[in-house]
């Protein structure tokens, strides 16, 4: 039996779709996207630009193992 990993979903694309039924997801998905930009547009950047700021050079990473020495 397979463990269930809980930190990521499968999704399967099927592969029979029609040019038409993609283009329908397609356009879903483009929908989704500018609605929760419409919601969340300033916070998505402010955390955009967050995660692109260098990191200081004087603290330890965190993704880093401590050295034993």
């Amino acid at each position: 039996m397979k463990t269930p990993c809980f930190r990521k979903i499968e999704l399967a694309i099927p592969a029979y779709w029609s040019p038409e039924e993609a283009l329908a997801v397609v356009d879903l998905i483009d929908d989704l996207r500018d609605k929760i930009w419409a919601h969340y547009g300033l916070q998505l950047q402010d955390l955009i630009a967050e995660q692109h700021q260098p990191k200081p050079r004087d603290q330890p990473d965190p993704t880093q193992p401590e050295l034993p020495f």
